[in-house]
């Protein structure tokens, strides 16, 4: 294994690209600690609690805990992200974008181009819900994340709007310079960053919190070295179990038409269309979380104008625990619109349709299948079949760290650790990485990370 890492750095232009990326990386960090000017500094650590696991926690987790500290990058990638999922959306029902797609680079860069404004229209509505959910903290009573006297006025608000913007389209841009001049998806990266980063003081909370000193013998309320190792050894299955998930596919088998020029016979050789298990990958997770975060927000500023008597009194309480995060109902829609959105992207990434079509017009088949509508409805039947079993496992995966906090509530945040979106991002991108490093080793007629003509297939970024 020490091998291939070696190999690394002995190639000239991968060894530039390797420590351009991790620079880039590192810059990235640095600015997880630069704060949004007019934040009181000593009192942001003690307001970090109230962040919690619902939609700000889902963001500072992709942030590396930037929003947490109120930093410059607090927003991180995501208005990036969300932008570019809509434009994908939007051009699979909207006329014009869907030609500027099949016009190629020119159109894919205008489609870009689009992009980055819709990213800087949500950095300025998602800066504004931040700075006053920032404004509103109070760590203890009559300390204020933001000095009274400086949240008084509007030059607060907007200075947040300006950093945070800046924050995010600078994070653009090394995404891009990563996806130009170092290795692997810039952007992909970045969120992995921000995730993995997380990942040390919640497993160090835990040990401080969670961990009896006395291993063997532990109190019942602490875990010991059983528990330890029953931890590691559940994430490691976790993270399998995702591998699987990014690896598994079903291989359909593809025939051409066989042809006849003069004396010789062209075509007739068989080949495997891919379809993955997965298609959906990580999606589905932010969709829902992002559609559950709507009713929260909006049940939240109700009650605080509602009145205190009568039927609101009295159907606000029923309507904010169907759709609190900790209630067992949270978990059946959470579960529910993930299902539904497995089955909505790949519908929309994937058209049997199409795919049949352009088989038919250059003559090849299933074998048994007729060309046409037939093969239509066979890839239809195969990716529901698919995307069901795919579904099932990205639910449970979800799912897992309310599972685990409500087994062991001492765990926290650090239950998140084992499941949700960080897990399924944090391994697809690994794999999408080393295949790429190990692409450049064999080009160069190296060894890569796995031998006897085994292979690594990742994401494509």
């Amino acid at each position: 294994m020490l091998d291939p890492l070696i190999n690394c750095f002995r190639i000239p232009e991968l060894r530039k690209k390797i420590l351009f990326t991790v620079f880039l990386l590192m810059v990235f960090r640095l600015g997880a600690f630069v704060p949004v000017p007019g934040v009181d500094t000593k009192v942001v650590g003690a307001a970090a609690n109230q962040f919690g696991s619902g939609a700000l926690g889902l963001v500072d987790m992709f942030a590396g805990g930037a929003l947490s500290k109120c930093a410059v990058f607090g927003l991180s990638i995501m208005p990036y992200i969300s932008a570019s999922i809509v434009f994908q959306l939007l051009a699979t029902v909207i006329k014009p974008l869907e030609e500027l797609q099949k016009e190629g680079e020119a159109g894919q860069k205008k489609i870009n181009q689009y992009t980055r404004y819709a990213t800087v229209l949500l950095c300025i509505v998602q800066a504004i819900f931040f700075a006053r959910t920032v404004e509103a903290m109070q760590p203890t009573p009559g300390t204020f994340v933001v000095p009274r006297a400086v949240a008084e006025g509007f030059g607060f608000e907007l200075t947040c709007i300006v950093a945070l913007t800046a924050g995010t389209l600078f994070l653009m841009w090394l995404g891009e310079q990563i996806q130009e001049h170092g290795i692997g998806n810039g952007i992909s990266l970045l969120i992995m960053g921000g995730i993995v980063a997380r990942m040390p003081p919640l497993i160090l909370q835990v040990w401080r919190t969670q961990v009896d000193a006395n291993l063997v013998n532990p109190a019942e309320d602490k875990i010991g070295i059983v528990g330890i190792a029953g931890m590691i050894l559940m994430y490691v299955l976790v993270v399998v179990g995702v591998v699987l998930l990014n690896q598994g596919q079903r291989r359909v088998t593809i025939q051409t038409a066989k042809q006849i020029k003069g004396r010789r016979v062209f075509g007739g050789q068989r080949y495997y269309l891919p379809l993955k298990v997965g298609a959906a990958g990580v999606i589905p997770i932010i969709f829902a979380q992002s559609l559950l975060m709507f009713p929260q927000m909006f049940l939240g500023k109700l009650a605080a104008v509602a009145p205190r008597q009568g039927l609101w009194a009295w159907v606000l309480p029923k309507l904010y625990r169907l759709f609190d995060y900790q209630s067992i109902s949270y978990l059946i829609i959470y579960v529910v619109l993930i299902a539904f959105f497995c089955f909505f992207w790949t519908a929309v990434q994937f058209n049997p349709i199409k795919i049949a079509d352009d088989m038919k017009e250059h003559g090849n088949f299933i074998p048994g299948i007729r060309p046409g509508k037939r093969t239509s409805e066979y890839f239809e039947r195969v990716m529901t079949r698919i995307t069901l079993a795919g579904a099932v496992f990205i639910a449970c995966i979800a799912i897992l760290p309310y599972i685990i906090q409500r087994a062991h509530p001492g765990l926290g945040r650090a239950a998140y650790i084992y499941g949700g979106t960080g897990i399924l991002i944090v391994v697809g991108v690994a794999l999408d990485l080393v295949q790429k490093i190990e692409n450049h080793l064999l080009m160069r007629h190296y060894d890569g990370f796995l031998k006897g003509g085994a292979r690594i297939k990742g994401r494509q970024g």
